[in-house]
């Protein structure tokens, strides 16, 4: 392993173990009958009305609206070529399309265009027992003035936390590429995967941190020795540094979460160095501040996982992971659970896939970990599987959706992305709709009779 571990313990005090997997699990179009244990029947994903009873009919509406359409591939197909295309630089075209966009798709997916919309949108979800993983959605800036512009945002964003009601936002996340030029970090990712593969290849500017690679890692991004950082990368690399040191400092002081996003594997193991460096810096004394992801649909994701937990274990550090679904995710979150339930940390399990969910609640209650257990968490997407979520809630689960925030023309590329890697799980969203569509024809009846 090519990455040093020689960080002081005291430093190293507390990265809690944390798994946050967010995005697209294998879709699940029908709910599997039986359930799987008696332990998890209480898991009941079939009363819509106890299920739904937080949401008002005109939410309800909406949505099952917004899901039909987007479980329409040729409907999301048109969009993403209307929003890619050189129609948009029109504005007599560009105003109507922006405003059908906000009150349909953007409206389900995204928590508002402000901090202030976002407060608003997050103490409606906390009043109906749900909390908010809340994140600016901006990503790949392309220069410094940007990158001070992005971070003050983020800054914002946990100021404006703050004021909200407590346990009602469980993390704010923050995307490494919106606050270091997306180039430099496509430089220093070369740089960290040539000295996995020559640890005898000095790099002055790099500070401690914890393995980013493992053998299994692959390195076909970086095919030839580059070349070292310039005086003015480098400069620019420490002011990425501060600017999320900012950001960690600003979470200490708020006492609230900070989640690190997984991004494009290009840039990955930059946006891992960040993020444990910062990690060994400011997550103390058995409070973690800092959660780091591992995207589970890496083929070397799990053997990842191992090496890091390992060495943080070494170092008498508990580890904190945000974990990716797909294939592995689920022996990822049985190997978490097992570390926490025994020791310290948090796991978060973020995941679309209603198996994987009864899976991880079978677990922990094999391991005596109860509903109301501090040490776990579950979270979904904003505006998706909302039947796993209250489902999760109605079981005394504690349970976070990942809200984005913004305006809309800056919220676009995460839109079109979700659209891009979500495309499966929205056009086999129909456990969601189907109930969605009882429950409005059970309130209907009872306002008829």
């Amino acid at each position: 392993m090519a990455n040093r571990v020689s960080v002081h313990s005291k430093l190293l005090k507390s990265i809690s173990y944390s798994t946050v997997p967010l995005t697209h699990s294998p879709p699940q179009p029908n709910l599997p009958r039986p359930l799987l244990s008696p332990i998890i029947s209480s898991l009941n994903l079939h009363d819509t009305q106890k299920l739904f009873s937080s949401l008002p009919t005109t939410h309800l509406l909406r949505a099952s609206a917004n899901l039909h359409a987007a479980s329409l591939e040729p409907f999301v197909d048109f969009g993403i070529w209307l929003l890619n295309s050189k129609l948009m630089d029109l504005y007599l075209l560009r105003a109507p399309i922006f405003a059908a966009l906000k009150h349909t798709f953007y409206h389900h997916f995204c928590a508002g265009e402000d901090t202030v919309a976002a407060g608003h949108t997050v103490r409606s979800l906390h009043s109906a027992g749900l909390s908010a993983m809340l994140t600016y959605a901006v990503e790949y800036a392309t220069d410094n003035e940007s990158c001070d512009r992005n971070s003050d945002a983020f800054l914002h964003k946990v100021e404006s936390a703050k004021s909200l009601p407590s346990s009602s936002v469980s993390s704010v996340v923050v995307k490494i590429t919106a606050i270091c030029p997306k180039k430099l970090l496509e430089r220093v990712s070369d740089l960290l995967r040539w000295q996995h593969k020559d640890p005898s290849f000095n790099l002055p500017w790099k500070l401690d941190t914890l393995p980013i690679f493992s053998d299994s890692s692959p390195t076909y991004h970086t095919l030839k020795k580059p070349e070292p950082l310039t005086p003015e990368e480098e400069h620019d690399l420490q002011l990425g540094h501060q600017r999320l040191q900012k950001i960690c400092q600003k979470c200490v002081e708020a006492n609230i979460p900070l989640t690190v996003d997984a991004e494009h594997t290009l840039v990955q193991p930059a946006i891992d160095y960040f993020t444990y460096s910062s990690a060994i810096l400011y997550n103390k004394d058995d409070n973690p501040i800092i959660y780091g992801t591992i995207q589970c649909y890496l083929k070397d994701a799990k053997e990842r996982l191992l090496l890091a937990s390992k060495a943080a274990d070494k170092a008498c550090v508990p580890m904190g992971f945000k974990l990716e679904t797909h294939a592995c995710y689920n022996d990822c979150a049985s190997i978490m659970l097992d570390k926490i339930s025994n020791g310290p940390g948090a796991l978060v399990l973020a995941t679309h896939n209603v198996e994987s969910g009864r899976l991880a609640v079978a677990k922990a209650h094999d391991l005596g970990m109860g509903k109301i257990h501090q040490k776990l968490q579950f979270a979904q997407l904003y505006g998706m599987a909302d039947v796993l979520s209250f489902s999760l809630k109605n079981a005394g689960y504690h349970v976070s959706k990942y809200m984005p925030f913004g305006p809309v023309e800056m919220v676009i590329p995460y839109l079109l992305r979700r659209a891009e890697e979500n495309r499966g799980v929205l056009s086999a969203s129909t456990l969601d709709r189907q109930l969605m569509r009882k429950e409005l024809k059970r309130r209907l009846r009872a306002t008829v009779f």
